[in-house]
């Protein structure tokens, strides 16, 4: 699956470059507001690479942070194609939950994709994840990911205009995949020690694979098409609202749970640092600032 990896792998970095593209241009534009006088916000690009054992060439990726912009207030677009061979623990997670077999026999894997954390300066426009991947081992491969939308104020216009948004690009694919896709989220986007959701859902698959690569890829495309005109059209929307100092203190204790998520209980965060990825690129979801009551 050479040209299949190659080109997923290329397409999480278009997706990318145009994300970064929208959100630098939301700085560029924000001419009003409390923090209209800062500089436009920039994203800072780091090259990121990973190494196996023994040394040797595993792969990376790009880690592109924006801090401290008139719009958001730490953001973060990150891609990595990384390979090698699974550790022991990670056989075991991959073998518990998907059941497949040989995994200690050759534990060699390839995986590619794109991962989007947004924590806004505006307490009143929402936080926001996203990402889209793919995975290969010799014994199986898959596409996952999704978006969901994590405001702190919540506005029953603005949730129903990001599921509204994600169902349409996604029932072009039939209409199975939304409802299946939203009930997905709202179960692993939970915190059952809080007893809650970490935000008002969105979108999730994983393990998706029908045999047809070409046609998951697109399903995989069309997931990661359909976050900016969800998600944009809600930050121009609210980047003007005014706020109070309750607000920011909303937003910081949401914050904690955000942080609390992703610590405990995200895949993909453990998988980054049991495989070795860059440390700062496997955690740059984490809030600049947050708070626990």
């Amino acid at each position: 699956m050479e040209q299949q990896k190659s080109t997923a792998s290329a397409w999480f970095r278009t997706l990318r470059d145009e994300i970064v593209k929208a959100f630098e241009n939301l700085e560029d534009t924000q001419m009003e507001g409390t923090f209209s006088d800062l500089p436009a916000g920039r994203f800072e690009v780091t090259e990121t690479k990973r190494t196996g054992d023994s040394g040797e060439d595993a792969g990376g990726g790009l880690m592109s942070v924006m801090r401290g912009g008139r719009v958001f207030e730490k953001v973060g677009v990150n891609i990595s194609t990384v390979y090698g061979t699974l550790g022991a623990r990670a056989q075991a997670a991959m073998m518990a939950r998907k059941g497949l077999d040989g995994m200690a026999d050759d534990p060699r894997f390839w995986a590619s994709g794109i991962s989007l954390v947004a924590h806004m300066q505006n307490p009143h426009a929402p936080a926001v994840h996203m990402n889209t991947r793919m995975f290969w081992t010799p014994h199986a491969w898959w596409f996952g990911g999704g978006s969901d939308l994590n405001p702190c104020i919540e506005y029953d216009e603005d949730t129903a205009h990001f599921h509204d948004t994600q169902k349409a690009w996604l029932d072009t694919h039939g209409d199975a995949h939304y409802p299946k896709f939203k009930a997905w989220a709202d179960e692993y986007f939970y915190i059952p020690h809080r007893n809650r959701a970490r935000g008002v859902g969105g979108v999730f698959m994983d393990d998706h694979c029908t045999g047809d690569w070409a046609a998951d890829f697109t399903l995989t495309q069309d997931l990661g098409r359909a976050f900016l005109p969800a998600y944009v059209p809600l930050v121009e929307k609210r980047r003007n609202n005014e706020w109070s100092e309750a607000d920011k203190d909303a937003q910081l204790v949401h914050r904690g749970l955000y942080a609390e998520y992703n610590l405990v209980y995200d895949r993909g965060t453990k998988f980054g640092l049991e495989t070795g990825h860059d440390a700062n690129a496997v955690l740059m979801s984490l809030p600049p600032l947050a708070k626990w009551v």
